[in-house]
């Protein structure tokens, strides 16, 4: 008598795990997407306190005002946070963001910050 599994119960096997990483699969990489907004919306809240320590700086000094520009300066580490979507740590200046560039955009007459990547410009 010979021992081992049929050919039926191995494609059984094969089509129960086709089915698990089937379920799986969409839950991790919606969590992937979900990492990436947080890290975002971390980075994000990080050069708007900068922004906001920058204005309260300049409102002692007798001089209300909101930083020229983001840059390295603004940060302890010297280090403008690194976008995650585009990996980018560029700053540009303006009020809409313009296609999907990336980086940071900075509006220095209002002082917001956002996401310079018109798909995530809601934070």
């Amino acid at each position: 008598m010979k021992k081992g599994f049929t050919l039926i119960e191995l494609v059984m096997v094969i089509v129960i795990l086709g089915i698990l990483a089937a379920t799986a699969l969409p839950r991790f990489i919606d969590l992937s997407a979900k990492a990436k907004e947080s890290a975002t919306k971390g980075a994000l809240g990080g050069i708007r306190a900068a922004v906001a320590i920058q204005y309260a700086s300049n409102a002692t000094n007798g001089t209300a005002a909101w930083p020229s520009s983001v840059d390295a300066s603004l940060f302890a580490d010297n280090q403008v946070p690194t976008e995650p979507y585009s990996n980018s740590n560029a700053v540009a200046a303006g009020t809409n963001p313009s296609g999907t560039t990336g980086g940071w955009l900075y509006d220095s007459t209002t002082g917001r910050v956002w996401v310079n990547n018109s798909n995530y410009s809601t934070y």
